[in-house]
């Protein structure tokens, strides 16, 4: 068991989740915290206060002081600088960052899409979901030169279209193209850049989406699509995100890897005819 210790511990190592009060990277913090690294939650906290989310990471994991949040607008350079240097205060100097930010507002056809509305989707899922932690990040790793990894989330609808949800789906499909590309630029600094992409996992904002009654177990119409072309059966499930997220966090276990972005959907990539 001490090779698996050295090569997936985390201990020493401070990471930012954010988004941090959403399931899937409240799921990947909880990874992390339990391979021994500090977490910093990041996040607006309008719906989902990250002080209540920091909390039940505490519950869940008895990580104690080594879980934190910082309230922040992601979207905003000088407040995410202000945040780096809050996270350092906190839980210590960071050098892994989960981009968890995201998420989409409706579902319409192409024909009737709100303009800004759609505006506002690609802001949320690439600026404040993926390049601005991730330049001022890589900026602060760049001076010191201490290296660091970042882990972008992408989706199923980064291969495949999603009907309704048009900008979300231009949005995760960026994000794959923006992981290469930032990977290529910065690996010379050694910082890796790679990504998970998520199947379908229940959130805040999908459930009522894909299910239509919890308690008796019945899926919406979309819901039932899903899991018929799901191989494995059944949506995701918290714990199937935390191995992913340390092995791409761990630079013992993929330190020679960048620039890829890894499906964790049960099957959904195979569907065939």
């Amino acid at each position: 068991m001490q090779g698996l210790e050295q090569l997936f511990s985390l201990e020493g190592k401070t990471a930012i989740v954010t988004g941090g009060a959403g399931v899937i990277p409240g799921a990947m913090a909880q990874g992390l915290l339990k391979a021994g690294a500090s977490v910093c939650l990041w996040g607006r906290g309008r719906s989902h206060p990250i002080p209540e989310a920091v909390e039940g990471l505490r519950r869940q994991t008895d990580a104690g002081e080594r879980i934190q949040g910082v309230t922040v607008d992601t979207g905003d350079d000088g407040a995410v600088s202000e945040a780096f240097a809050e996270t350092e205060r906190l839980v210590g100097y960071p050098t892994i960052l989960v981009n968890g930010v995201g998420g989409n507002i409706g579902k319409r056809p192409f024909t009737e899409i709100d303009n800004d509305e759609f505006e506002q989707v690609l802001r949320l899922n690439l600026l404040a979901g993926l390049v601005v932690p991730s330049k001022i990040c890589a900026n602060a790793w760049k001076e010191r030169q201490s290296g660091g990894s970042i882990i972008n989330i992408a989706s199923m609808s980064s291969y495949t279209p999603l009907s309704g949800v048009d900008a979300y789906t231009a949005a995760k499909t960026a994000v794959l193209n923006l992981t290469v590309s930032s990977a290529r630029e910065l690996a010379p600094h050694g910082i890796r850049v790679n990504g998970i992409s998520p199947g379908f996992f229940i959130g805040y904002q999908n459930k009522a989406l894909l299910i239509a009654d919890e308690d008796k177990g019945e899926l919406t119409p979309r819901g039932r699509q899903v899991i018929d072309r799901t191989p494995f059966g059944r949506f995701g499930r918290a714990a199937d995100l935390e191995g992913v997220t340390v092995f791409l966090a761990s630079d013992a276990a993929s330190g020679f890897i960048t620039g890829v972005t890894i499906p964790v959907d049960g099957g959904f990539l195979t569907h065939n005819i």
